[in-house]
């Protein structure tokens, strides 16, 4: 599928199917971050009664147990469907993805529904990545990060309304239902990719063995590098927002999915203009974003006891956030070589690795003692090493002799 194949229609209505998709992804990525607490209180309730940090620190694991099937399934998945026509890679990581969230709904202890999360984001990565393959080839050349921003369009939307819709839901009606929601829009994913995209070849040629050359190229691993440290800066601050707004800035629980809003629309923002910065720039987009992540998160941990500030740095940190997306993605696209497949997947990985990490370390210094502000230092201390990460690469590829063509 691409221009000269498909008509404009086609492909809007392609692009759209796979975005419901990302719409589910992002909340079933997020959810759990505006809930918390009352997943903590519901399949932690002796521990709830007895220390709520603990409580909510161990709770944050589901974050973590979530991230880390992104990491194990995007370079397994994609490297094994390489060769696989890829709309139909597309309905089966779908349906997957419908089925592994409706365990979440049903599944009664804690240690259970954690394996849910796990499996839930088992395609998680190829699912963004196959499907950034495909809307980078229906955007054509110089376009790729546009393309790859609007499939992740759906996860920006995700932040907007699903997440903050999902929290308020769960906050009344119980935790399970918001994940209920999120199976049905799954369900209504896998058949719009049915219908909508339509034949797309994989790679015959490739194999899974083919496909881990990547791991080769040095440069990739600095990309990967910038996106789990870096980005695992934004996952510590974004795993702990509802203790943030209720036990920081001291208001009530019906605030914390207005919150999720105003983030929401941050990232939504921050993605319309990440893609366009990241094809004009995007070694400038990376390293601006970097810095300009430590600096917000910083401020957000002086500044976030009084709830109108606190709101208007998550925005902030929302707009940051998304315009790093596609730079990243974009990063790993260009200097993985032939190996688009499995480097478009990684970037999923690198970002999870990201989540389990920021859930991880916020999680250790809530639990420290340290207070629920301390999540947002540990975030601007992942930022600036993924900034010097990113400045690292950017110096050895400048190094790197040119050959002349013959």
């Amino acid at each position: 599928m691409n221009p000269s194949t498909a008509t404009r229609g086609a492909a809007k209505r392609a692009l759209l199917s796979l975005a419901i998709g990302s719409f589910g992804i992002g909340m079933t990525e997020f959810v759990v971050m505006g809930l918390l607490p009352d997943i903590a209180a519901d399949l932690l309730p002796s521990l709830w009664s007895s220390s709520r940090e603990d409580a909510l620190s161990q709770t944050g694991w589901l974050i973590s147990l979530y991230a880390l099937g992104v990491v194990v399934g995007a370079p397994t998945i994609a490297g094994f469907v390489a060769r696989f026509p890829r709309h139909r890679v597309m309905i089966c990581l779908a349906l997957a993805l419908t089925v592994f969230n409706a365990l979440t709904v049903v599944l009664p202890t804690f240690e259970l529904v954690g394996a849910s999360r796990f499996l839930a984001g088992l395609p998680h990565g190829a699912y963004f990545g196959i499907g950034a393959l495909v809307a980078a080839d229906v955007m054509g050349p110089g376009n790729r990060a546009k393309g790859v921003a609007f499939i992740l369009t759906g996860l920006t939307v995700a932040n907007v309304v699903g997440v903050p819709l999902g929290t308020f839901l769960g906050q009344q009606w119980g935790w399970r239902v918001a994940f209920a929601v999120v199976a049905l829009v799954f369900a209504l994913a896998t058949l719009c990719i049915s219908f909508f995209v339509p034949e797309h070849a994989g790679d015959a040629g490739r194999t899974m063995r083919a496909e881990l050359r990547v791991f080769r190229i040095p440069q990739v691993w600095f990309v990967l590098g910038v996106g789990a440290v870096g980005f695992g800066g934004f996952f510590a601050v974004y795993s702990y927002i509802a203790p943030l707004v209720t036990e920081v800035a001291g208001s009530p629980e019906w605030a914390v999915p207005i919150v999720l809003v105003i983030m929401g629309l941050g990232m939504t923002a921050g993605n319309l203009v990440g893609g366009h910065f990241a094809d004009i720039d995007l070694k400038r987009t990376l390293l601006f974003g970097l810095a300009a992540m430590a600096a917000v998160f910083a401020l957000l941990a002086l500044l976030s006891f009084w709830i109108i500030t606190l709101g208007l740095l998550v925005f902030v940190v929302g707009f940051v956030s998304s315009v790093l997306s596609p730079t990243i993605q974009t990063r790993l696209m260009d200097v993985a070589e032939d190996n688009q497949s499995i480097a478009a997947a990684l970037n999923h990985s690198a970002l999870n690795i990201g989540n389990s990490l920021g859930a991880f370390l916020g999680g250790a210094v809530i639990a420290m003692g340290w207070g629920f502000v301390a999540p947002s230092w540990t975030g601007a201390v992942l930022a600036l090493a993924g900034l010097g990460i990113a400045l690292l690469s950017y110096r050895l590829e400048a190094r790197r002799p040119v050959v002349a063509p013959s």
